[in-house]
């Protein structure tokens, strides 16, 4: 979020008062929201003063010409990294200039230990994730040790990489045929027979809710580390209201009509369980009657360093600027540098030389899924609810989803063990899309496709809204009801059919921040699985329903909110929700 500023006059007899007061509003404001919307500091509140002279400036000479000590504390580190015939000759006779003066200035006189507290890397440990050993948070978030050491080698083996994200180019990926996929938009179809099933389904307690956020949402802020289900996006009935506040309204009415609340279970990760737990209990998880559960996340990746041949097929692949021949050189030099770095450390090693919440990352939407399984979520909720036979799962930024009885009656009468719902594809949707590969019908993710250009003639756009069948689904991984309290078994199976799914390498830019205000940036290898490739699974009877844009667009930047006001949008989800 930029910054901004704000001016206040106060009477001259309240201006002290009133000032503490305003730095402590803001202050309790930021802490509230800072999990929610990102700020770049702490809010203050200076006085302004009048410069009568406008712009002006002074000419010094000899040591008086030297800036301050802290630039240089700032600017020498970055010079020494440089080679001498590098560094421009102004810039040498300053420094020589500073290094005398260094010597005869008694105000100088400590600057030689500051910039060594500078040069040599000294982590500081910051928040309660960094107090925390690498060991003790992988054992803390489930981390697969097994599975880690296969991927490992499956990257250095070159069975997986940038590269092989793709499908072979000679895989066949056609767009879908008629009868293909279910018409969810035409309410012929969705008949009264379909919304009868659904509803007796609804109010028999067969159904709960399952939102994925656990996905800092980096998109949506540029960045910012904010958990994004917890961002007040828009403003309803005259207030400014979460994606979970909005998810749990709709759950609301969906139990209102069905009359039966029903279960809702939000996942989480290591970067957003903390956060998300700590809102929901202040507000008293938005008043809803019925059960709120959390599914802490059990699996947790640790980052690799990189193969040199990713990193050269990134650089080949990426969209470029053309530079003129001296930039190019420097970018050259620098690609140079960071492959030599790989190298050094061992391409397909552990990437632990940093603070130990910047070596893990999240491992994809299929292990969100799945943790519901070695958390002992599902356990519990079946225990209490024997009766529970489907899951809806979605997106926490798919905002127009909600639990639609006749949806949910084609999934039943299909006897389908997944039915994932897609959209027409719109000019900005990007990553893939429903397709037949080899003639089999099912999703496909963008950075799979064989060729960037096929996406452009698929027809229906993945929303990763789904239906689930519970016992369809665990018999996928080769297990019952009854196995759910054998932890052992189940991380077994996961753990199996993780090893059906793909393994999708990406590239991340870490910073490593040491000394005091320094930092380097290193690209390193993580890992993703997507619970859109179960549709590849033969073993699953998986359907396709086509609904609205409106039901099926996901928010993933406040770039797409200026039309999302505009074509409706904004009044479809408000009327699908009760805010009390």
């Amino acid at each position: 979020m930029s910054g901004g500023g704000m001016g206040f006059i106060f009477s001259p007899e309240k201006k002290r008062h009133a000032q503490a007061r305003m730095q402590s509003i803001m202050l309790e404001t930021k802490q509230q929201l800072e999990h929610a919307v990102p700020f770049a500091m702490d809010p203050v509140v200076y006085d302004f003063a009048i410069n009568e002279r406008g712009t002006f400036a002074e000419l010094l000479s000899g040591d008086a010409s030297l800036m301050p000590e802290a630039y240089y504390a700032f600017v020498v580190p970055k010079l020494l990294r440089v080679t001498p015939s590098e560094v421009p000759g102004y810039r040498r006779v300053e420094l020589d200039r500073f290094a005398s003066a260094c010597r005869t200035l008694p105000e100088l006189s400590g600057v030689v230990q500051g910039l060594f507290d500078r040069l040599l890397p000294s982590f500081a440990q910051d928040g309660d994730g960094e107090k925390k050993s690498l060991p003790a948070l992988l054992d803390e978030y489930g981390f697969d040790r097994a599975a880690h050491e296969q991927i490992r080698l499956d990257l250095s083996n070159g069975r997986i990489g940038l590269a092989q994200n793709r499908l072979p180019p000679r895989t066949r990926v056609e767009d879908v045929e008629p009868g293909d996929v279910f018409d969810g938009r035409d309410q012929r179809a969705l008949n009264e027979r379909l919304h009868r099933t659904g509803m007796a389904a609804l109010s028999e307690g067969k159904v709960a809710i399952l939102s994925l956020a656990g996905g800092a949402g980096s998109r949506w802020t540029k960045g910012a580390g904010v958990v994004k289900a917890l961002n007040p996006f828009c403003k309803f009935q005259g207030r400014h209201r979460s994606f979970i506040e909005v998810h749990l309204a709709k759950t609301r009415r969906t139990s209102r009509l069905c009359g039966a609340p029903l279960p809702h279970i939000i996942t989480t990760s290591y970067l957003t369980h903390a956060p998300i737990e700590k809102e929901l209990a202040g507000a008293g998880a938005y008043e809803y009657a019925g059960q709120v559960l959390l599914s802490p996340g059990r699996s947790i990746g640790l980052r690799l360093v990189p193969m040199v041949r990713d990193l050269h097929f990134a650089w080949s692949e990426m969209p470029q600027q053309l530079l003129d021949a001296q930039k190019q050189k420097v970018r050259d030099s620098g690609r140079t540098a960071l492959a030599n770095w790989a190298l050094q450390r061992g391409e397909a090693s552990d990437y632990t030389d940093n603070l130990p919440m910047q070596c893990l990352h999240p491992t994809g939407h299929w292990y969100e899924v799945s943790n519901i399984l070695k958390n002992g979520v599902l356990f519990e909720l079946l225990r209490g609810r024997p009766q529970l036979k489907y899951l809806m799962v979605h997106n926490i930024d798919t905002v127009g989803a909600d639990v639609d009885a006749g949806l949910l009656g084609y999934h039943i009468e299909q006897a389908a063990g997944l039915t994932f719902e897609v959209i027409t594809r719109n000019v900005d949707d990007r990553g893939g899309g429903l397709a037949r590969v080899d003639g089999r019908l099912r999703l496909i993710e963008g950075m799979a496709l064989p060729s960037e250009d096929i996406e452009c003639s698929l027809s229906y756009y993945n929303s990763n809204t789904s239906w689930i069948d519970i016992d369809q689904f665990l018999v996928s991984f080769g297990l019952s009801r009854a196995d759910l309290t054998d932890t052992g078994k189940v991380a077994s199976a996961i753990r199996a059919l993780a090893s059906r799914m793909p393994t999708y390498i990406t590239l991340k830019d870490v910073k490593k921040r040491w000394g005091k205000g320094q930092e380097d940036i290193f690209p390193v290898a993580q890992f993703e699985k997507l619970f859109v490739d179960m549709t590849a699974l033969p073993e699953l009877n998986t359907q396709f329903a086509v609904v609205s844009r409106q039901r099926g667009q996901q928010l993933k930047e406040p770039a797409q909110l200026d039309g999302w006001f505009r074509d409706g949008s904004v009044e479809y989800v408000e009327s699908l929700c009760d805010w009390e």
